[in-house]
């Protein structure tokens, strides 16, 4: 059972879960296994006053690419306690607004990676094989059968920009069909298998039959391939985008195909994307037949939302219950055992000088016992954690919440 100064105190039972966009059922199956009952879910993503009214009273908020969760909506969830995205982004979410209210936003970075790297090594294949305009072909009733421009993909290079959980897989994945595989990353990262590090993008981009895309979304990836790259490219090489959709410029790449200086391209991330399965789709590249378009599923497996329905439920839960922060994207993480027997405050507060004094000051004064203690600290805020003699749990969350600088404050029994 959980205490708030800031809300009032509900069991398990009465505390509303809300799941937006059709996330897997493996999100409620868990929720329900640890006592959370009260769920609402819908199939498509809310905004304006259906939104607001939706999170007004939720205890958990779950979301995918599409519900913009804004300075406003957050700050009309007055009993939000945490913010799962059942995707890898989290840009839909206002993560500073986030942290100064004190709710913490989680995501799932791993539990798609074997799925988006089928499709890349997917696309590679077919690519390489000029698959796709033969297809296009024959779908209008023509007949190509020709070797021109198709190849196998064993004895070529595969360059991979961004060498994460995805790239690496992908890499261990095109080694074996018989692929060279190089890599360069801005972080130091350790290299898998015969995968080779290169010094910059320029050299990648020159010496790769291939390249593929795996980088998050930030100022320094904007536009990361655009003209110039381009123009590094090998002449008939291929680009596959599968990591945001401003990585790469639309315009530059079309060009590029225009003039054949590359003979191919998959691209399953766009600048901008139709925000319902009833919108439509206009991008430079759809009058190309050398290129794979698909509609942002490099993770859409059966296999990966249901990991990804356990993997972010399973860090809710956690800090509701227990106060664990790890892996959070926008709170100091902190780890924490479970904790049997005492009582467990979780004080939020502004991250600035002598508050953790203030607050062993008011414990002190009141008698009271310390057993643990874990801080941690980012940004704008501070996240202390403090276990205490459950006789005295009341009047620890009293003196605790009465510090000028709390954000919010709980109690764990």
């Amino acid at each position: 059972m959980v205490q708030s100064a800031n809300y009032p105190q509900k069991p398990k039972a009465e505390r509303l879960a809300v799941l937006l966009e059709g996330i897997h059922p493996s999100a409620v199956e868990a929720l329900k296994r640890d006592g959370y009952t009260r769920i609402v879910t819908h199939e498509k993503a809310l905004s304006g006053a259906e939104l607001r009214d939706a999170v007004r009273e939720a205890h958990f908020l779950g979301v995918r690419s599409r519900t913009q969760l804004t300075a406003e909506v957050l700050q009309n969830a007055g009993l939000l306690t945490a913010v799962g995205c059942y995707c890898i982004g989290t840009n839909q979410v206002d993560l500073n607004e986030a942290m100064r209210l004190g709710i913490p936003v989680f995501n799932a970075p791993f539990s798609n990676t074997r799925s988006v790297a089928e499709l890349v090594l997917a696309q590679i294949i077919m690519l390489v094989r000029g698959i796709p305009q033969k297809n296009a072909i024959l779908h209008r009733g023509g007949w190509t059968k020709s070797a021109a421009d198709s190849y196998e993909v064993r004895g070529k290079t595969l360059g991979i920009v961004g060498y994460g959980h995805i790239g690496t897989q992908i890499g261990v994945l095109a080694e074996q069909l018989g692929m060279s595989v190089v890599f360069h990353d801005i972080a130091a990262q350790l290299p898998i298998g015969n995968a080779a590090e290169l010094d910059s993008l320029e050299a990648l981009l020159a010496v790769s039959d291939v390249v593929t895309l795996h980088v998050p979304q930030t100022p320094q990836t904007d536009n990361l391939i655009g003209p110039a790259q381009i123009a590094m490219m090998k002449p008939g090489s291929h680009l596959i985008n599968a990591s945001r959709g401003t990585v790469v410029d639309i315009d530059a790449l079309a060009a590029a195909l225009q003039s054949r200086h590359l003979h191919g391209a998959a691209i399953d991330v766009f600048p901008v994307e139709p925000q319902g399965n009833d919108a439509t789709f206009t991008s430079p590249l759809i009058q190309f037949d050398n290129v794979i378009l698909t509609p942002h599923i490099g993770g859409s497996t059966l296999e990966a939302q249901v990991n990804i329905g356990k993997e972010v439920t399973a860090k809710l839960i956690r800090y509701s219950n227990n106060g664990s922060t790890t892996s959070a994207v926008n709170f100091p993480e902190v780890a924490l055992p479970e904790h049997t027997g005492d009582s467990r405050i979780l004080h939020i507060h502004k991250n600035v000088p002598g508050v953790l004094a203030q607050v062993n000051e008011r414990l002190s004064a009141g008698g009271i016992n310390i057993t643990a203690q874990y801080l941690g600290t980012r940004d704008t805020i501070g996240y202390v954690v403090i276990d205490v003699d459950r006789a005295a749990s009341q009047t620890a969350l009293e003196a605790l919440s009465a510090v000028p600088e709390t954000i919010r404050c709980r109690l764990l029994y």
